[in-house]
This record gives C-alpha cells, sequence and structure tokens, in this order.
C-alpha cells in the first residue's frame, strides 16, 4: 500500500495518511464508506480528529467570463482522540452520508465530466494537514436515471454536464451549487429549442426536475430562456416517456412569457422563471462538462474516439493536483 505523506505543517517523520473508499459508485443521499489508513512517523502523536471533506470542481460566472475552482460542500469527523505511536499502521473505517444533492459522475458507467473528491483533513498536536485526496464516483438514483432514460428514448441525445455556483430560485435547494445535465433536442423539437438543460434537486422525500430550455429566436422576449420544475417521488411508477414528453411540451410550447417565480410556486409545471440575479443563476454556455454521444439505448453514453475519457481523466488529475498544491 502507498502512504501519502501529508503536506505542510507536520513536516518529515510526521505520519502519513492513505484514504481508500469502497469500490463501486454512491448514489445521493447514500452511504460512503471506506477506510483512513494512518502510519505512525518517527515519534508518538497525538490525532485529535480526522475529517473528510466533499470537494467538487464548480464553474463561476463573472463579469470576466467564466472561471473553475473547487468548494468543499460537506465535512464528516470520522475519529480521533487516540495516540499513534512511532510507526504504528492503523486503520479507522467510516461510512457517512452524501447530501442528497451530491452530483452524479457517471451515467451508465460513463463519466459525465463531473469532477467530485474526498480530501482527509488530519489534526496532529495541534497541526492540521490536508493530505489525501480521493476521487468520489457517484451514480444516478433510480428515478433519474429513469427520466434521463425517457429522454433517451424520445430522441434527445446528452451533450455535457457541469456544475454551476448559485442558486435556483423558487426551489428547495440546499448547496450553493447545482448540476446542469445539458442535453440535445430530438427532431420533433429542434426547430424550437437548441437544448435542455436538466436540474435534479433531491431530498429525502422526493426530487424536484428543473427544465430549462434554450430557446430559439423570437418565442420569447429579451432573450429569456423558458425554466419551469416538476416534483417527482423516489419510487413513483411512472410512464416516464410519456411525462417526459409532456413536461418537454409544457415547457417548449407554454413558456412563451418569463417572469420570476416564488418560493411558494406550485408543482408540476406550473411556476416558471427566467434568470436569477447575483448567486441565483440558471443559464451557462458548455463549461467543464465532457461532450458524449448518446448510444442507440437512450442516452446510454458512448466515450468519442476515446479522446473523451482521456480529457477526463486529465481533468481529475490536474484538479486534484491542484488541490493538493494549493494546500501545501
Amino acid at each position: 500500500m502507498v502512504f501519502k505523506r501529508l503536506l505542510g505543517s507536520l513536516g518529515v517523520g510526521g505520519p502519513t495518511v492513505d484514504t481508500v473508499l469502497d469500490p463501486g459508485p454512491v448514489r445521493p443521499g447514500g452511504t460512503l464508506g471506506g477506510q483512513v489508513h494512518l502510519k505512525g512517523g518517527k515519534a508518538d502523536f497525538d490525532v485529535e480528529y480526522i475529517t473528510l471533506e466533499l470537494v467538487a470542481r464548480v464553474e463561476v460566472e463573472h463579469e470576466e467570463g467564466e472561471s473553475g475552482g473547487g468548494i468543499v460542500f460537506d465535512r464528516f469527523t470520522v475519529g480521533g482522540g487516540f495516540r499513534l505511536a512511532e510507526g504504528e499502521e492503523r486503520s479507522v473505517p467510516f461510512g457517512v452520508t452524501l447530501p442528497w444533492e451530491t452530483p452524479i459522475t457517471e451515467l451508465y458507467g460513463q463519466p459525465l465530466g463531473i469532477v467530485l473528491g474526498v480530501r482527509t483533513e488530519l489534526s496532529v498536536a495541534g497541526a492540521k494537514d490536508k493530505g489525501d485526496l480521493d476521487p468520489l464516483t457517484v451514480g444516478p438514483l433510480p428515478v433519474q436515471e429513469a427520466i434521463l432514460e425517457a429522454f433517451g428514448q424520445l430522441g434527445f441525445g446528452f451533450k455535457s454536464a457541469d456544475l454551476e455556483y448559485g442558486r435556483i430560485g423558487g426551489t428547495g435547494q440546499q448547496l450553493p451549487f447545482y448540476q446542469e445535465i445539458e442535453i440535445t433536442p430530438s427532431p420533433q423539437y429542434a426547430h424550437r429549442v437548441n437544448e435542455i438543460e436538466v436540474t435534479f434537486l433531491a431530498h429525502p422525500g422526493g426530487m424536484e426536475v428543473v427544465l430549462e430550455a434554450d430557446k430559439r429566436g423570437g418565442f420569447l422576449p429579451g432573450g429569456h430562456d423558458a425554466l419551469t420544475r416538476f416534483a417527482v417521488g423516489h419510487h413513483d411508477s411512472r410512464d416516464w416517456n410519456t411525462d417526459v414528453d409532456n413536461w418537454v411540451r409544457q415547457l417548449v410550447e407554454h413558456r412563451a412569457s418569463h417572469g420570476a417565480y416564488g418560493h411558494d410556486a406550485p408543482y408540476a409545471g406550473d411556476g416558471h422563471g427566467g434568470h436569477h440575479g447575483p448567486g441565483d443563476h440558471h443559464r451557462s454556455g458548455p463549461g467543464m462538462g465532457t461532450v458524449v454521444a448518446a448510444g442507440a439505448a437512450g442516452l446510454a453514453v458512448g466515450v468519442v474516439g476515446g479522446m473523451v475519457a482521456a480529457e477526463v481523466v486529465d481533468e481529475v488529475g490536474d484538479f486534484f493536483e491542484g488541490e493538493e498544491e494549493d494546500e501545501g
């Protein structure tokens, strides 16, 4: 096993840490399990606490354009309060619950270009070090997968996905950012919209599905886009193809006007809104999301020529290397 040396304050001879996550993707609201492996240094050390941070690479829009950076969106203390003897090896198991709004990073086993990580912070003898950083893979909830599959079966195609800093007004959003899954229109709607963006805001009792249509010229005044939302349950048994088609039809055909909707706006497509002001945003161009092709089975995504997979790996590597350098 390779242990990653902690950077910074503990210096040479300090303990090392390696966090190993359980194999396979975890789902939003699910349990992330694993173990933190510690190896003692050249002296005894008092480990005050071990903390895991969930980190996401998020796009931020500003006057100069758009830039990306890491943001911590949850923290968990998983151990501490013990002495780590010189050269001692110790493993601390953990099981933590991911936020329900945790973005999905893969669909049908293919990466979407979303970069999440788990960073380990160790507090030893009053010194804190953020050393180990591991990629986090999150798969969709069953209802998310069913909705995306319905889009695919209706002829829509996956384009890209990214994380946008800000909040969507009128929703129960909890995290300081949201995920946009950008899909290309089916032939039926290609003359009406350029693309549709799907955002899932899950919570213990169900999920809000926010849809936004980037309409082609002439349908909305002032260049604003149509936006609406729908409520679904985690265990709903529906004809998803019919429901999703109805959602898109409402979005495209019945959103000829725009305006903000309040927090008390009803569900099922009765509320709609435009832009959301500073910190409350929902439109963006292609960001860090990687482009994948829609496969024959709906949105079962395929890698284009092998290049996309390499870009994702490089992106993840650059992100984690940059984070570690920042902490040094």
